[in-house]
């Protein structure tokens, strides 16, 4: 991804509850309305998931609130949406996902230069809680370490 890429959306959730294998840039397949929703910003990755079904990505839970304007035009806000991979790309990422314990997770929702609508689709493996608690434990030291560098920096 390039640093021109307009973040707007992002999946906080799955990067504490899960270990990223492997990530996969894909496009979304979206209604009129809901582009409009997603240029305001109103999209939620929050317990968002994707499964590989007929060949084909389908994202499940993802919040895209209804546009105001659009009146009778508004498709649910939840529907299952397709993602736009590659046969390569899908037949790669379903390898993966029939191991146990991996799944597909949406991290990130932006626009790419071109003003498309992407998501960073996910590879990744669920933590166990003691493994949350490790990733939390050398975060707190890594900002504890920071500090320290930072005040010692001062005088």
């Amino acid at each position: 991804m390039k640093e021109t890429n307009k973040f707007i959306a992002t999946n906080r959730q799955a990067q504490r509850d899960y270990t990223v294998v492997e990530s996969v840039e894909c496009g979304i397949e979206l209604k009129g309305s809901e582009v409009k929703s997603v240029r305001a910003g109103k999209i939620n990755l929050k317990d968002s998931f994707a499964r590989i079904e007929n060949n084909q990505v389908i994202l499940y839970n993802v919040y895209i609130s209804p546009y105001a304007q659009a009146s009778y035009l508004n498709v649910e806000s939840t529907r299952p949406r397709r993602l736009l991979l590659h046969k390569r790309q899908i037949g790669k990422l379903a390898t993966g996902t029939s191991q146990r314990g991996f799944t597909l997770v949406p991290l990130k929702a932006y626009f790419s230069q071109r003003g498309f609508v992407k998501i960073e689709l996910a590879l990744c493996k669920g933590k166990r809680v003691y493994d949350r608690r490790e990733s939390l434990k050398r975060r707190e030291s890594d900002l504890q370490i920071r500090r320290a560098l930072e005040s010692r920096r001062r005088k």
